[in-house]
């Protein structure tokens, strides 16, 4: 069935001649518009070029509306308002959009970085419930592919990322540190060889997060297979083994506030030294969404508001 609707007519054509119908004139138009005068006059002119089927008569320089015009007034609103709530219904269904955001994060973030972003978008969108999950960087990232997530903050130094996909906000970078007992007597001003710690039993996060690529690198680098007691899945849970003295482990620097009294945390030596790079993750498709537009704002204040990198003393 062929479509009496040729790409003549379009919605924006359909929104200008509304307003023209409005305002009665295409200088007002125009201005409403936010656009020139010959737009006005060109997108009616096509339009009428598309339904053809004469729309107005000149009278001098002005446009005179005919009947024809006054009947398609009524059944654009229609159309609009029918497409308006199309849209709405749409967004919806995504999640775009709407009083609800979906925010991932690393367990580690929810000590400074999450509170922090979490207290701007109450400022900025106060009718915004954020709905808060924390999980591995593998598990966020596969959430967000899958839509289950509308932002995650996660390491992306670790795992790949689709760049043509998804918008990176970089937040702030941070150092591993080697984490111990408190109690442990060591030179304060001694960096971690981890050679000589091949004898020691460690604790570590499970595969997939952020922190646990980093643990397998630097032990590669050492040359030898580090004594790991248990695997745990929140860096709390580790820590926490930590400071009971079960093991060792590597850890990033912004935990130190927190955990300053019972766990120190040691410079590695310079062929082990790495570090984070913390940043926001998002769909390149819903960033014009006015509720990740404005997490977004947030992030790059506290970026804006960081120093180089979280570290411990």
């Amino acid at each position: 069935m062929k479509s009496e609707i040729n790409d003549e007519v379009t919605f924006r054509k359909l929104e200008i001649f509304m307003t023209f119908m409005e305002s009665g004139n295409i200088a007002r138009a125009a201005e409403a518009m936010g656009i020139s005068g010959v737009s006005v006059h060109r997108a009616l002119h096509s339009l009428e070029e598309g339904i053809r089927c004469p729309l107005f008569m000149h009278k001098g320089r002005n446009l005179v509306a005919l009947p024809a015009a006054w009947s398609l007034l009524e059944s654009s609103k229609e159309v609009m308002a029918l497409m308006t709530r199309a849209i709405e219904e749409t967004r919806k269904v995504a999640g775009v959009g709407q009083g609800r955001l979906r925010i991932g994060t690393l367990y580690s973030l929810t000590l400074e970085t999450i509170p922090r972003l979490i207290m701007g978008m109450k400022l900025r969108r106060p009718q915004v419930e954020m709905d808060l999950t924390m999980g591995s960087n593998q598990t966020l990232l596969r959430m967000l592919e899958d839509n289950q997530l509308d932002a995650v903050l996660i390491s992306i130094s670790a795992g790949e990322i689709d760049h043509a996909i998804f918008e990176v906000l970089p937040l702030f970078h941070d150092d591993i540190y080697l984490a111990m007992p408190v109690s442990d007597k060591i030179n304060k001003r001694h960096q971690a060889d981890l050679r000589q710690y091949e004898q020691s039993k460690f604790v570590s996060l499970a595969e997939g997060f952020a922190t646990y690529n980093g643990f397998q690198e630097a032990f590669h680098i050492a040359g030898f297979e580090p004594q790991i007691i248990t695997r745990v899945n929140d860096i709390f849970s580790m820590l926490s083994l930590v400071q009971a003295g079960v093991g060792l482990t590597l850890v990033p620097g912004r935990m130190h506030k927190m955990y300053a009294d019972s766990v120190r945390m040691v410079k590695l030596a310079p062929e082990y030294q790495m570090r984070q790079q913390i940043g926001m993750v998002f769909a390149r498709n819903r960033e014009r969404d006015p509720n990740l537009l404005a997490l977004v704002a947030e992030g790059r204040m506290y970026a804006r508001d960081q120093p180089e990198n979280h570290l411990a003393p």
